[in-house]
């Protein structure tokens, strides 16, 4: 697995889709984003937008992996590596928000992140259409955290 830092452009819509349902929302952070991706063969396979919100602080909006390379390492892998180039540019502390329950917590608590707040009915507010998984809505949005430094 080859992993490196590209511009936004080289990022296929239909990858950053399998995170984000909304392509309005996709288009909001993309811009002005650090992208990180996995290629297999030369192909991206996996990618992670990473955007400056503060000063030396970093909003992971993204990380997605194609279903059909899913389980295989690749995703924890670019996150780590992520990470470790987030730290070179002297990023001391990653945010992210995710579900309050689902397969993506136990991916970023295993990763090290820890949970910093709730943003109460934030799917419900921001999302036309309702985001379910396995069978139950998601509704909250935890914001959580890892520090690099």
């Amino acid at each position: 697995m080859e992993y490196s830092e590209v511009k936004p452009t080289e990022i296929p819509i239909q990858l950053l889709l399998e995170a984000d349902p909304s392509e309005q929302s996709i288009h909001s952070y993309l811009s002005d984003s650090w992208c990180y991706v996995a290629k297999r063969n030369g192909r991206i396979v996996g990618a992670c937008i990473a955007k400056p919100i503060h000063d030396s602080i970093v909003e992971i909006f993204n990380i997605s992996v194609y279903p059909s390379f899913q389980q295989q390492g690749i995703g924890s892998g670019l996150l780590k590596f992520t990470l470790n180039e987030l730290a070179k540019k002297n990023v001391y502390r990653v945010e992210l928000g995710t579900g309050t329950f689902g397969y993506q917590l136990t991916y970023y608590q295993r990763i090290g992140f820890r949970v910093d707040s709730v943003v109460k009915d934030h799917f419900l507010v921001n999302y036309s259409e309702p985001i379910f998984e396995n069978g139950v809505q998601h509704k909250d949005r935890l914001r959580l955290y890892i520090e690099l430094k």
